[in-house]
C-alpha cells in the first residue's frame, strides 16, 4: 500500500489552495453592482477592478455529508462610504451551518436570521465565527488591505443568492467619520 500526497495544498499564512478540485471564482464590482446602497456613487468607479475572489477546494460537489473548503478574499475599497462586501447569501438548504475563520486583514461578519434580525462579529487574523442554519452571512472589508477568510460548509448547503438580491440585508457596514458603523439599510 503507498502513501499518497495530499491533492490539494493550503498555506494557513495566506488561505491559498491549490491541487485537484481546486477552483476560483472572481467577482469585480461590476458583478455586484447591485449590492450598493448608493448607486450614484458608482459614477466613475472602476468597475472592472476585482471586488472578491473565493478559492474553493470541492472533491465532492453537492453530496450529502460531504464538506467543502474555501478562502475568501475581499478587497479593500468603498463605493460611496460602504465597504467593499460580498453578495451575501442564505444557504439553500437553510438548516446548514458553516465555519468561517480570520486569516489575514481586517473585517465584519454581517449576520441575518430569517425575521431581518442583524449582528455581527469584527474578523481578523485567528478569529473563529460560527454561522448557524437559518442565517444568511456577508462579508465586509472595513480596512486597507484583503481580507482573507476561511470557511468550511456541507457540500449540500448550496447558495441562496435570491433572497438578499430582491431584500437585501436589514443594516449596512459604512464608513462614518473614520470608523466602520453598521446602519440600517434604506
Amino acid at each position: 500500500m503507498d502513501i499518497k500526497a495530499a491533492e490539494a495544498l493550503f498555506n494557513g499564512q495566506t488561505g491559498s489552495l491549490t491541487g485537484n478540485n481546486v477552483k476560483t471564482t472572481v467577482r469585480k464590482l461590476k458583478d455586484i453592482t447591485n449590492i450598493f446602497e448608493d448607486q450614484a456613487a458608482l459614477d466613475g468607479v472602476d468597475l472592472e477592478q476585482v471586488a472578491y475572489k473565493v478559492e474553493l477546494h470541492e472533491p465532492e460537489p453537492e453530496r450529502e455529508g460531504g464538506l467543502q473548503f474555501g478562502t475568501s478574499y475581499l478587497y479593500p475599497g468603498k463605493v460611496g462610504n460602504e465597504y467593499f462586501m460580498t453578495k451575501g447569501h442564505f444557504h439553500h438548504i437553510l438548516n446548514r451551518a458553516e465555519y468561517y475563520w480570520g486569516i489575514g486583514g481586517k473585517g465584519v461578519l454581517l449576520f441575518m436570521d430569517e425575521d431581518r434580525k442583524c449582528w455581527a462579529e469584527n474578523v481578523e487574523p485567528g478569529t473563529l465565527h460560527y454561522i448557524p442554519g437559518h442565517v444568511a452571512h456577508r462579508l465586509v472589508n472595513v480596512g486597507d488591505e484583503i481580507l482573507a477568510v476561511g470557511a468550511c460548509w456541507s457540500s449540500d448547503a448550496g447558495y441562496d443568492y435570491g433572497t438578499i438580491q430582491e431584500q437585501g440585508f436589514a443594516v449596512r457596514v459604512k464608513e462614518i467619520n473614520g470608523a466602520a458603523v453598521l446602519e440600517a439599510s434604506k
